[in-house]
């Protein structure tokens, strides 16, 4: 079983991340979007486990605690860099309460035996990643960095997290929330 824990985002800022995906996806060529309704904050990739992994996951998670806190969606960016885009995102802005929901979870999955992150975290919506076919599929969508002003989705309260389950196949992956856990 695969797993990870993200934030949700609600439905009026996924419709306005949709039509902006829907604009721009002309400049980008044999680029892998993603799909609108897959989108979410990614706060701990867990990986793939087995039983009795995933209970003891859900466990730890429930002892998670924290205040509430605002989440702002706007902005793109490439990763690495726009000269070498392999990743088109975009960017998710809050107050240290994110990062410290983030680390707090690290720290909390860390009990079951889940390996901590070595990577700083980097709060991000992943809309586009470079074809296999064309690895600078992205590069038609590096003028509109300086193009047009930088898009604004729109601004969420974080109260809640979610324990995922993802499953590759054709089309993309599809995400099921196995559990939901309050942060306030």
């Amino acid at each position: 079983m695969r797993l990870f824990i993200a934030l949700d985002i609600p439905g009026e800022i996924r419709k306005r991340l949709a039509e902006y995906m829907e604009r721009v996806r002309s400049y980008a060529g044999d680029a892998r979007w993603a799909r609108v309704e897959g989108l979410h904050v990614t706060l701990k990739f867990v990986g793939e486990v087995k039983d009795p992994k995933p209970e003891e996951i859900k466990q730890a998670l429930s002892a998670v605690k924290g205040p509430e806190f605002e989440v702002t969606f706007g902005d793109i960016g490439f990763f690495p860099t726009p000269k070498s885009p392999r990743v088109f995102w975009v960017g998710v802005q809050s107050g240290e309460e994110l990062a410290h929901l983030a680390s707090t979870i690290d720290q909390t999955t860390g009990k079951p035996g889940i390996a901590r992150e070595e990577r700083a975290f980097s709060p991000h919506l992943t809309l586009a990643r470079a074809g296999t076919r064309d690895p600078q599929s992205l590069k038609g969508l590096v003028p509109l960095l300086t193009a047009e002003a930088a898009p604004q989705f729109g601004t969420m309260t974080a109260r809640e997290f979610w324990l995922y389950q993802g499953q590759t196949g054709p089309g993309g992956s599809k995400y099921t929330k196995l559990q939901r856990y309050p942060i306030g």
